[in-house]
């Protein structure tokens, strides 16, 4: 009895609009369950709102369920750890769980990377059904048992742009020498093509992009990049962030913790981790069209890569595919599975999603256009 109490509590709670937790009834918490505080170590800076943000959707929400039974405190990068070293916090116990791009950790093993994003890989929706409809979420878990973590997605940035260029990128040539900011597996690809890759928190690319220790760097997109200055110390704005189709952010919890936390409380967090994986989206949907348009005033110019430069990225990443397949089984074991669901979502997104969303790309251009004078 006491446990359906729990349950409907919490289902009230999670039944309103999204990112209001506040707002929610308060749930009947039977008095047999626990009083848990758990720490969450961000790899990202507070001032970035929706990226570090989904971490607190999550808390606010969890705490919100459980009626402050189940309260987890957010902690910047660089708080309790620097912000890509998540990972080994809650491996460690150190901390009970984090909010990170998996992809950070490829220096481990590169099949971290699938449970953010791979150069030439999915878009948020798509990342989201394999997840959710088409083993990714097993086959990752699997993976992550390894380092004693479980993960639940929770954030999507959606495709994210191509990085500030201190210079026009003209030519696959261009790329040779060029000290890159970029993470995941996206730099081992760039590598072949003469670059070198350089993965920094965050909060430090600013810096190093300003003192020239770094060429190029690519974070998210306009919103995000907008707030950390890039169009001040880089002119060239390009995409599109072939390597981030639709990157996902996970809550990785150290797995005793996991194991041993009441299943109300497993469910309500995973429920707290959907909601913010649809937050996040949606708010950088929102926001990055008028950032953008805010950019472009200020003198910043948008550049598309040139067509051999995508090709030749395509060609590099498919030969890094199989190069990584063929000495790596557990590599080779998730990118079997995703990349046939990947083809398998590019084949439908031809019928429907992409003829529309080009069509009314067209349309909404020829709306704007200037009416032609008669006569």
């Amino acid at each position: 009895m006491q446990r359906r109490k729990f349950l409907k509590g919490a289902a009230l709670a999670g039944a309103g609009s999204i990112g209001v937790a506040a707002s929610f009834p308060a749930p009947a918490i039977a008095q047999t369950m626990p009083e848990i505080r758990w720490r969450m170590a961000s790899s990202f800076p507070k001032s970035l709102d929706t990226i570090f943000g989904a971490g607190e959707v999550v808390a606010k929400r969890v705490e919100a369920a459980t009626g402050g039974k189940f309260q987890i405190r957010v902690f910047a990068g660089g708080e309790i750890v620097p912000g890509l070293q998540v990972l080994d916090a809650v491996q460690a116990g150190t901390v009970e769980c984090g909010h990170t791009a998996n992809y950070y950790y490829i220096g481990k093993d590169p099949t971290f990377a699938f449970d953010t994003a791979v150069p030439f890989g999915l878009n948020a929706r798509q990342q989201n059904a394999w997840m959710y409809h088409g083993g990714g979420r097993q086959l990752m878990n699997e993976f992550f048992k390894d380092y004693n973590c479980h993960a639940i997605p929770a954030g999507n940035t959606g495709s994210q742009m191509g990085g500030w260029f201190r210079k026009e990128i003209k030519t696959v040539e261009d790329l040779n020498g060029l000290k890159f900011r970029i993470g995941g597996f996206a730099g081992q690809v760039l590598t072949k093509l003469g670059v070198v890759p350089q993965q920094i928190a965050g909060g430090d690319i600013y810096p190093s992009l300003e003192k020239g220790t770094i060429d190029a760097a690519e974070w998210v997109g306009p919103y995000d990049d907008e707030k950390l200055g890039f169009n001040k110390v880089a002119k060239y704005y390009y995409y599109p962030g072939w390597w981030e189709g639709g990157p996902q952010l996970s809550v990785m919890v150290n797995l005793e913790q996991w194991n041993k936390l009441p299943k109300e409380y497993q469910a309500v967090l995973e429920a707290a981790c959907a909601e913010a994986n649809v937050w996040m989206v949606a708010k950088y949907d929102a926001l990055n069209p008028a950032a953008l348009r805010k950019l472009i005033a200020g003198g910043t110019q948008l550049r598309a890569f040139p067509r051999p430069v995508m090709e030749a990225s395509f060609n590099a990443a498919v030969e890094l595919y199989a190069e990584t397949s063929a000495k790596n089984p557990k590599f080779k074991k998730v990118f079997d599975s995703w990349v046939k669901f990947r083809d398998d979502e590019v084949m439908w997104w031809r019928v429907a999603e992409n003829t529309f969303d080009n069509f009314m790309i067209a349309a909404s251009q020829k709306k704007k256009a200037p009416a032609k004078k008669k006569g």
